[in-house]
C-alpha cells in the first residue's frame, strides 16, 4: 500500500483517521473516498450522523466559509499551490473528534471559498445567520472558519453587528488539511474551545490562530505563509490557549458586539467603499475612477500619518465635494493616524489605528446610519 496517498485521503475525508497528538499513531475509524488509478482523490463521500448531545457540555456551531482550513491539494508538502475551499463542514468536524469532549459541536456550510472572495452578500448572510443562531438557548457560542487572507475584515465585521454577548471566534489555518503539520485541526480544536469557555463572554469577536487569543479589532495579517502570521503589533494579544486551558490577560477597550448602533438584519447590500493605495508620483486618477464607478466611501492607504500627495489630495477634495467621504488611513501597518483640523471642512476622516481594510468594514457600516463627516469620525473614535 502506498501510505503517503492513504493519508492524504483520510485528511481530505476528515474521517479515516484520528490523530493522537501525543503518540503520534492513526486510529481507523471510517473510510470514504474514490481514486483514479494515479492515486489522487477525485471525490470525497462523507456521511455525517446527528451529532450525540451530552448536555453537561455547551453547544457550539461551526459555520464554515471556506479557506485554507478547507483546502486540499494532491502533495503533502505543498503549502501554497492548494484549493481553498475543498472540503465541507462535516469533514472539518470529524476530523477533530476530541472538540466532542469540550462541546456539543455541529455545523453549517455558509459559504466555500477562498476568502479573496468574501463579498458583501456573503458578509451580511453570515451575520444575520451568527445573529439568530445566537438568540436560541440551546447555542452558547459559534465559531467561524475562515480563510486567513481576509479573515480579519470578516472577524470585525462582525465585532460591529453581532448582537449577543455569547462567544464568537474566528478561526483559520495557514496550511492545507492535506499538509504534512496542518494547523487547521488544532487551531480548530482551540476555537471550540475558547467558544466554549465562560470566560470568552462579553468579549467581542475573537480570532484564534497559532494558540493566541486576538480581539477582531487589534488582530491582523502580517506574514504571508508563516503560522504565526496573526499578531497584535500595539494592543497585543487578548489572551492564549495553554495545556489545553484557556487564559485571558487583557480586555478589548472598544465598543463593539452588543454596544454598536449597527443593524444589518434589514440590510441586502451596503455601500460601495473603495481603498486606494498612496504612493510616490501618484495622482488622482483613481479618486476620479472611484467617483464615477459609485463609491459612497473611499479609504485611502496613505504614507505615514495618513499624509495625501498634493495630487491625490486635489482628487480626494473633489471627492468629498461631490459627497464621497474620506477616510484617511496609513499603509505603514501600524500606529494612529491623527485628526487634522481641515479633515472635517472636505468631508475627511481619520482612521485612528484602524487599518485600511477595518477602515472600509467600518466605513460601509457608518454610511448605512449616516453621512455626517462628524459623526462618522466619532464611529471611528469610538469603534
Amino acid at each position: 500500500m502506498n501510505y503517503k496517498k492513504f493519508f492524504a485521503v483520510s485528511l481530505l475525508t476528515g474521517a479515516l483517521f484520528s490523530t493522537s497528538l501525543l503518540t503520534g499513531l492513526y486510529t481507523p475509524t471510517t473510510q470514504a473516498a474514490e481514486f483514479v488509478t494515479t492515486g489522487k482523490v477525485i471525490a470525497v463521500n462523507s456521511v455525517s450522523a446527528a451529532p450525540s448531545i451530552t448536555k453537561t457540555l455547551p453547544n457550539i456551531k461551526i459555520l464554515a466559509t471556506g479557506g485554507t482550513i478547507a483546502g486540499s491539494s494532491a502533495s503533502n508538502t505543498d503549502t501554497t499551490g492548494y484549493k481553498a475551499g475543498s472540503l465541507g463542514v462535516d469533514t472539518l468536524i470529524n476530523a477533530v473528534p476530541e472538540m466532542k469532549s469540550v462541546a456539543n459541536v455541529s455545523g453549517e456550510q455558509i459559504a466555500n471559498v477562498g476568502s479573496p472572495d468574501i463579498t458583501n452578500e456573503i458578509l451580511l448572510k453570515l451575520a444575520k445567520r451568527v445573529n439568530e443562531l445566537l438568540t436560541r438557548n440551546d447555542v452558547d457560542g459559534i465559531v467561524i472558519t475562515h480563510g486567513t487572507d481576509t479573515l480579519e475584515e470578516t472577524a470585525y465585521f462582525l465585532n460591529l453587528v453581532t448582537k449577543s454577548d455569547k462567544p464568537v471566534v474566528v478561526v483559520g489555518s495557514m496550511r492545507p488539511a492535506t499538509a504534512i503539520s496542518a494547523d487547521g485541526p488544532f487551531n480548530l480544536y482551540n476555537a471550540v474551545k475558547v467558544a466554549a469557555d465562560k470566560q470568552s463572554i462579553g468579549k467581542g469577536v475573537l480570532v484564534m490562530l497559532n494558540d493566541r487569543i486576538g480581539a477582531a479589532r487589534y488582530i491582523t495579517k502580517t506574514n504571508t505563509t508563516a503560522v504565526d502570521t496573526f499578531k497584535s503589533p500595539e494592543q497585543g494579544y487578548l489572551g492564549a490557549v495553554v495545556g489545553d486551558k484557556v487564559y485571558y490577560y487583557n480586555e478589548p477597550t472598544r465598543k463593539h458586539t452588543t454596544s454598536t448602533p449597527f443593524d444589518i438584519s434589514k440590510l441586502d447590500k451596503l455601500p460601495q467603499v473603495d481603498v486606494l493605495y498612496e504612493y510616490e508620483n501618484n495622482g488622482r486618477c483613481l479618486y476620479d475612477a472611484a467617483v464615477t464607478a459609485g463609491a459612497k466611501g473611499i479609504v485611502v492607504a496613505g504614507s505615514g500619518d495618513g499624509s495625501l500627495s498634493s495630487a491625490s489630495e486635489a482628487g480626494a477634495i473633489d471627492a468629498g465635494k461631490k459627497g464621497v467621504l474620506i477616510v484617511r488611513s496609513t499603509r505603514v501597518g501600524s500606529g494612529t493616524v491623527a485628526p487634522s483640523s481641515g479633515d472635517a471642512k472636505n468631508n475627511f476622516v481619520s482612521s485612528d489605528s484602524l487599518n485600511p481594510q477595518k477602515s472600509r468594514i467600518l466605513l460601509m457600516l457608518a454610511l448605512t446610519l449616516t453621512n455626517d463627516v462628524n459623526k462618522i469620525q466619532t464611529f471611528f473614535n469610538e469603534y
